[in-house]
């Protein structure tokens, strides 16, 4: 049998985890993703997929505002690795360090007093994740705003 067979024997690859989507624009646009057998966060897809433009771009990452941020938030970006990757353990040490140093920059840019640094990786089923795509996300909660509460993340899922 070869490689392609065995494959083709997996079924439709599919990039997104549907399941773990919160938004009703946001799970129409993910059935289309399905349908596409494509990943929304390569580059070569991102701009048909991601309607906020990128904000900064360094050699292996890019900075954007996520589409659909969670509720109570002041800021919500989308720092996204711009080669196909899903598992930490396939970092390379310059990723990683490049990485930091858009955090970095993003804090200064942005003025940002404090906040929180997510990444999910590998299965969704653990990660919670809706894009099979290393990415992180950066989130200022808006603390001033009336009724505020505390921005919650989900991690994992139940089967």
């Amino acid at each position: 049998m070869s490689s392609t067979q065995s494959v083709k024997n997996l079924g439709p690859i599919t990039f997104v985890d549907i399941d773990n989507a919160r938004e009703v624009e946001q799970i129409e646009l993910m059935k289309q993703i399905m349908e596409s057998g494509e990943c929304p966060f390569c580059l070569e897809n991102l701009k048909k997929y991601h309607r906020t433009p990128v904000l900064k771009e360094t050699e292996h990452w890019l900075l954007t505002r996520n589409a659909w941020p969670y509720d109570n938030t002041r800021e919500h970006f989308l720092i996204i690795l711009k080669t196909h990757k899903e598992r930490l353990r396939e970092l390379s040490p310059d990723e990683g360090a490049d990485f930091f140093r858009l955090m970095v920059w993003a804090e200064k840019k942005f003025d940002l007093p404090g906040g929180g640094l997510v990444m999910r990786f590998g299965d969704t089923v653990y990660s919670a994740g809706s894009v099979k795509h290393l990415h992180a996300q950066l989130i200022v909660p808006d603390i001033d705003k009336p009724g505020f509460k505390p921005t919650r993340i989900k991690i994992g899922k139940a089967r």
